[in-house]
């Protein structure tokens, strides 16, 4: 289906307000010339970000779900940012990242902790069999690995590996995921395999993701115009059938639980986000666990099964959402009100925060994982109070130290655990009446990771479609990788570009497997002889 030519009385409804939304409203805005009063964010919450999320206060905790890892060659992203201001105006968002991490280079000298001791740049311990299995996969086309899981492809000595152990905790991917996702992974971060156990070209924001990213862009979008409209959930779409295609004329929703109608003339435009990896997100605190939730706990996965049904051009959305075994983990944001922790942790690691990057307890029963941000990691965040985040992929496993599944565990178990593999023992006491450690379930969150195959997400903009197009984490686009800003921010910028037609186009996917000099770097790495 041939684009349309960009109308500027068009108005365009996008659902979802995640950054994939708010990008494509940038750049409907800033590429498309659509005036920002035409654009509406319909958001089923009460307040825009999606995934990158965090609030909370000193006195009770702050709280992040997760944060996204960002590198250099997150083209769109970067685009992106490049054309909004940080909250102070001072420069844009783009050159505060940059400024700051070439100031702050990320260099773990305790990428791993074994025994109470960390290992300053682990061996990968590949064999030559292992070796040639990733480079098989490189070579492989996606048709031929089809559903198949990553422990399909490797013996079993694969996962007792230090690079599995780092690769899957960096990433999050578990051996029943997707080999698909594996190897698009293995490509896109070519560049990065020669650093990869002191994770050197991992970068960051100032603050947290939201305060960061998130907060400039919506006060961006807000000055040019954009609406949002909160505590709106959309149940269905209607769509009008003609010898060329379709076109969305109706969006069905419920604000605040009543039920309404937005009729969509056939010049408009309607960009939904697909599914969601927090659906159904679950908090505990110090003395509960966070409840196990399911795809009924919110309205993405059933609006995206609504109107599947039918179009199956639109994909298959069980494929990501009736498997939550094979996609929940769980996190925790630790707020600490005494310095002890973090100077225990800094000289146990010999890195100040923000420089080290994720230390992963390599013997967990959890596979637990702890990230320690330069402070303050919130905007306004006292300086006398520190936060931390870390999670655990391994969540129906009795602890080493805690003899609890960390799906059943408390924010003061979590923490005990912790502890234990730092072998802290007479500051522990101290640190945990102080602490402030809040849990958090996430049923979807790898979700994007399970085994699929060609049709199981659709494409950007539909076969057919004249004024539907789909954005973010369950859309597919060709050569990227998924649960990355970059991949939402790509998705948006393809949206916009093909729906209205335009001559700027998203910059291609950085290929590094096609430079000889990043092959032999990675080559080198991999036979651990890149000292």
């Amino acid at each position: 289906m041939s684009a349309r030519r960009s109308d500027s009385n068009a108005k365009v409804y996008l659902v979802g307000g995640g950054i994939a939304s708010l990008a494509a409203a940038t750049f409907l805005i800033r590429d498309g010339n659509i005036p920002g009063h035409n654009i509406t964010i319909l958001e089923e919450s009460r307040k825009i970000g999606g995934s990158l999320d965090a609030a909370g206060n000193p006195a009770n905790g702050y709280i992040m779900r997760g944060g996204r890892m960002l590198e250099s060659k997150y083209l769109c992203t970067y685009d992106l940012f490049s054309s909004i201001p940080t909250l102070d105006q001072s420069k844009t968002v783009t050159q505060e990242i940059f400024e700051l991490n070439k100031l702050l280079k990320t260099s773990s000298k305790s990428r791993l902790v074994r025994g109470g001791q960390r290992i300053n740049a682990p061996r990968f311990g590949l064999s030559e069999k292992h070796i040639l299995t990733i480079e098989r996969l490189g070579l492989q086309p996606e048709a031929i690995l089809g559903r198949s899981n990553i422990s399909d492809q490797f013996e079993p000595s694969f996962f007792k590996t230090d690079f599995w152990s780092m690769w899957c905790t960096t990433f999050a991917f578990q051996p029943w995921h997707s080999a698909v996702e594996f190897k698009r992974y293995l490509m896109r971060f070519v560049h990065m395999v020669s650093g990869f156990n002191t994770l050197n070209g991992i970068m960051r924001t100032v603050y947290n993701q939201y305060d960061s990213m998130i907060r400039p862009l919506q006060k961006w979008l807000e000055e040019h115009g954009v609406r949002s409209e909160f505590n709106t959930s959309i149940t269905n779409l209607g769509f009008c059938h003609d010898a060329e295609g379709f076109t969305v004329d109706r969006i069905l929703c419920e604000r605040d639980g009543r039920r309404d109608e937005i009729r969509v003339r056939s010049e408009d435009y309607v960009i939904v986000t697909l599914g969601s990896m927090t659906e159904a997100s679950s908090l505990g605190s110090m003395d509960s666990a966070p409840i196990l939730k399911g795809k009924c706990d919110g309205g993405s996965w059933a609006l995206w099964e609504k109107i599947a049904n039918g179009h199956p051009q639109f994909g298959h959305p069980g494929n990501f959402s009736d498997h939550i075994d094979e996609s929940k983990w769980v996190s925790f944001t630790t707020t600490l009100h005494d310095p002890t922790f973090f100077s225990l942790i800094r000289d146990f690691t010999g890195n100040i925060p923000g420089e080290g990057g994720l230390i992963t307890f390599a013997e967990s029963n959890w596979l637990v994982s702890i990230v320690l941000p330069h402070q303050p990691h919130f905007i306004g965040q006292p300086s006398d109070v520190n936060v931390f985040w870390g999670y655990g992929l391994f969540v129906d496993k009795p602890g080493n130290f805690v003899k609890k599944p960390m799906s059943a565990c408390t924010g003061r178990e979590i923490m005990t655990e912790i502890m234990g593999h730092l072998q802290i023992e007479v500051d522990a006491h101290p640190i945990l009446k102080s602490c402030i450690c809040i849990p958090c379930m996430m049923p979807f969150i790898t979700s994007q990771f399970l085994r699929r195959a060609k049709g199981d997400r659709p494409r950007v903009v539909p076969e057919r479609s004249k004024n539907l197009a789909f954005i973010g984490q369950f859309c597919e686009l060709p050569d990227d990788v998924v649960f990355t800003v970059e991949y939402s921010v790509r998705s948006a910028q393809t949206a916009v570009c093909s729906l209205l037609g335009l001559s700027r186009t998203p910059p291609p996917v950085y290929k590094g497997h096609y430079d000889p000099r990043v092959l032999l770097k990675a080559f080198l790495a991999l036979h651990d002889k890149n000292s």
